[in-house]
């Protein structure tokens, strides 16, 4: 997720060309690619600052895996 041109902030997959949504606060795009990496078998959400740099990072389980990463951070 990152900042977007229009002043809200975005969640995007990795190789996507487009955003998933667009969000008017950091914390709500946040929450929402959590969900969606939840969903489609859990990964990595890097959270990228208003620079575009990565600040953070917090792996996300599956909807299937009943047992949570060790590096949850948030």
């Amino acid at each position: 997720m990152s900042k977007n041109d229009k002043g809200g902030w975005k969640a995007q997959r990795e190789s996507a060309s487009k955003a998933a949504g667009h969000y008017p606060t950091q914390s709500e795009a946040e929450k929402a690619a959590k969900q969606m990496s939840h969903n489609s078998g859990g990964g990595e959400v890097r959270i990228h600052g208003c620079d575009g740099k990565i600040r953070d990072s917090d792996t996300v389980a599956s909807a299937k895996d009943p047992y949570l990463p060790k590096n949850n951070k948030h």
